[in-house]
């Protein structure tokens, strides 16, 4: 009997081993911990699930399986494991390789990168690695580029020049013959694209497309920013020269086929400076003592025709660029400023969103469709704020908001106040319903005629911005709602964002800690109600800026898809974007799918429409990081003539090389490099976010009060260097 049960016994113990391998092998670049492995197992029986626990240990002490993390377990990668992802390149020369569902990076030496450059896709086989800690590799095969256009500085000699790409993480010149240097001058700034890369070569062959002007010169700088990122400044010709062609006159014909809110009260609210307007807003009380609000948007489709050259451009383009200086816009002027800007005193065509609302914001009815209004009034942010702070509740037979020119009349006050009454409702709802309230400070400039930056100011938003912001939201949570619960299931451009990442959360609140505040990560609803604590009680504080940065990252990033899971951020159920179709091509391909479904069309493809969405997403990063390169350029302008004189400072960031210091007055952020603090010899501490003097024990600590100068400016890398006075007493 006893040998009959050791056996047995025997028999279980390699079954469960071999259903162990068998569940790591099928997904090796996930982990899974013993509950998820018994559930693939089959496994429900008390004494075999213990039993699969002690193997899960007995396998992990025995090198054949790895723990992730406490109780998580991977399949321990073989020594010709070939996996496929993007490369991260440091500036120190070694890259890491992003891989999907694996739950570590591929760390790759720099003798070991191949040729491989920065974003590239690459096929990389792993191999023994030296810190059991992380996987190591070797990249086999480029599978596709990321990049093949690079900025940088012309260095030309008599038969053939070098370019010296002005990104860190590129690790090599590009070598140039002459009769390929467009003649560009030695010191020029210049957009290279690569060509062949032969073995027996150091560098990879180059021909340059444009020369972009001076280093340091303005318009050169600017125009360098774009081309790093692939993004034009400048439309085809033969794209101005169709959208010049364009009927933009209002058609009696047109109007027939459209909702009619010409004579209802309309108006515009924008910031002072915008020169495209396209939303408005509308407002009409009912006889029931409703209120019926309309939305008006650009209708950019109408223009934009699918399979049309303008189309093709705006696909590509798919963003409004915004930089400090100036907008590369997604549509030419004739329509962006134009025939789709909906101007005072003038016809325009609309794609609307029409709500009923009683005094609670509770929405009675709605309608989405295409309109023609008269806007009959345009106002600035501040303008239409004036009239809510000087209103404080009641309606005067009139207030004057613009001197010397008019007073406002007792309607527009009327539904101004109303507006903001009801967007004051909503934002109440949706806040209860566990929205996150991210009021980021924004930094602008008053710039000078020649672009020179006088001074730096911070963007606010007030009452009228959360107004208008409302609105915009409402209608593109309904027009998502209004497809998205469609039976049968309607193909549709979603704006999703994911629940944040606990890992995240967690390192967020490491960091928070050190100013005595913290996340509660007991669940959804507390997590959300904490985050807005949190960004409330840092407003104002020195380290706003810095915490409001590091909650922005602990968040997954919004995107574009066909898949709605809902968005964490705003707490919507559906969402959309329908209310920027000037600056936004997704809006453009929401307006079509609207219109399309209200003509009682079938179900789009999906695939199309997943792939311009996942385009629409790239263009949006690439466009988003070409702005805060922008902003870095001009902070760094503005302080080189600064450079005699103390500021007080954050430290916002701690590496092994140096400190980052954020300048309270004014947002700039710079180094003060290890090397360069010399009272003391300092290494870096990871877990305290420090760095600590060898000899007298001095720390320097993420969130503390330093005082700096300006060491170095360099525009051309964009790079900042502080020298470091002492700590802020």
């Amino acid at each position: 009997m006893s040998k009959k049960k050791k056996r047995t016994r025997s028999q279980q113990k390699n079954e469960i081993t071999k259903g162990i391998f068998t569940v790591l092998e099928k997904e090796p670049s996930k982990s899974f911990n013993y509950k998820q492995i018994a559930s693939k197992m089959g496994i429900t029986d008390t004494q075999l699930r213990n039993d699969l626990i002690k193997r899960l240990g007995q396998l992990k002490q025995k090198d054949r399986i790895k723990e992730i993390e406490r109780g998580k377990f991977q399949m321990k990668p073989s020594l010709f494991t070939v996996l496929s992802g993007k490369v991260d390149m440091t500036s120190s020369g070694n890259a890491y390789i992003l891989v999907d569902d694996l739950d570590e990076d591929v760390f790759i030496p720099n003798h070991k990168i191949n040729k491989a450059f920065h974003g590239d896709l690459v096929e990389v086989k792993l191999r023994p690695s030296k810190n059991k800690k992380r996987p190591e590799g070797e990249v086999i095969r480029i599978l596709e580029r990321k990049k093949t256009t690079f900025v940088g500085i012309l260095e030309r000699k008599k038969t053939f020049a070098f370019v010296r790409p002005t990104d860190s993480r590129m690790y090599t010149d590009i070598f140039v013959p002459i009769e390929k240097t467009k003649k560009a001058e030695d010191g020029d700034k210049v957009l290279v694209t690569l060509g062949e890369w032969p073995s027996d070569r150091e560098s990879p062959y180059g021909t340059i497309i444009e020369v972009l002007g001076k280093p340091g010169e303005h318009h050169t700088e600017i125009h360098s920013i774009l081309a790093e990122y692939g993004l034009p400044y400048e439309f085809p010709y033969e794209v101005e020269q169709y959208a010049n062609t364009l009927d933009t006159t209002i058609k009696a014909e047109e109007i027939t086929k459209r909702r009619d809110m010409r004579e209802v009260l309309t108006f515009t609210i924008d910031p002072k400076d915008a020169k495209d307007f396209d939303d408005a807003l509308s407002f009409e009380k009912l006889e029931n003592g409703n209120y019926e609000i309309g939305i008006h948007i650009a209708d950019v489709s109408h223009y934009v025709l699918p399979d049309s050259i303008l189309e093709e451009e705006a696909y590509n383009r798919a963003t409004s660029v915004y930089l400090v200086d100036r907008v590369v816009p997604m549509l030419p002027e004739v329509l962006s400023n134009n025939a789709c800007s909906l101007r005072p005193n003038e016809e325009k065509y609309t794609f609307s969103a029409i709500f009923e609302l009683d005094d609670n914001a509770i929405i009675k009815d709605q309608w989405f469709g295409r309109t023609v209004i008269n806007s009959n009034e345009r106002f600035a942010y501040e303008e239409a704020q004036h009239i809510i702070e000087t209103s404080e509740g009641y309606i005067p037979e009139e207030i004057s908001i613009r001197k010397d020119e008019y007073s406002v009349s007792k309607e527009v006050v009327e539904a101004t106040l109303t507006f903001d009454r009801l967007a004051k409702i909503m934002r109440e709802k949706r806040m209860g319903a566990g929205a996150i309230s991210f009021d980021k400070i924004e930094v602008r400039f008053n710039l000078s005629d020649k672009n020179e930056p006088d001074s730096v100011y911070f963007k606010e938003a007030k009452e009228a911005n959360k107004l208008i912001e409302e609105f915009m939201l409402l209608a593109n949570r309904k027009v998502a709602e209004f497809i998205g619960k469609q039976k049968p299931k309607k193909t549709f451009v979603y704006r999703i964002h994911d629940e944040p990442d606990e890992d995240k959360l967690i390192a967020l609140n490491g960091v928070i800690s050190r100013f005595g505040h913290s996340v509660n990560l007991k669940d959804k609803n507390s997590i959300s109600s904490s985050l807005n604590k949190l960004l409330s009680d840092v407003r104002g504080k020195k380290e706003q800026n810095l915490v409001d940065t590091l909650t922005i990252r602990s968040m997954s990033k919004a995107t574009y898809t066909t898949e709605n899971i809902g968005h964490y951020g705003l707490a919507f159920e559906y969402y959309s974007h329908f209310t920027s179709p000037i600056r936004r091509y997704p809006d453009v391909m929401v307006h079509r799918l609207l219109q399309h479904y209200l003509d009682g069309g079938k179900s789009a493809k999906e695939e199309v429409y997943e792939e311009k969405c996942k385009h629409s997403s790239s263009m949006e990063i690439l466009a988003s990081s070409a702005e805060r390169d922008s902003i870095k350029y001009m902070q760094i302008k503005f302080m080189q003539d600064h450079s005699d004189k103390e500021f007080i400072g954050v430290i916002s960031g701690v590496t092994e090389w140096g400190i980052y210091v954020e300048i309270i007055e004014n947002k700039c952020e710079g180094m003060v490099r290890i090397r360069d603090i010399k009272d003391d010899y300092y290494t870096f501490d990871e877990k305290q976010y420090a760095i600590i003097g060898d000899r007298f024990h001095k720390m320097y600590q993420l969130g503390d009060e330093v005082v700096v100068m300006v060491k170095n400016t360099d525009l051309i890398k964009r790079h900042l260097d502080f020298s470091l006075v002492g700590k802020y007493e």
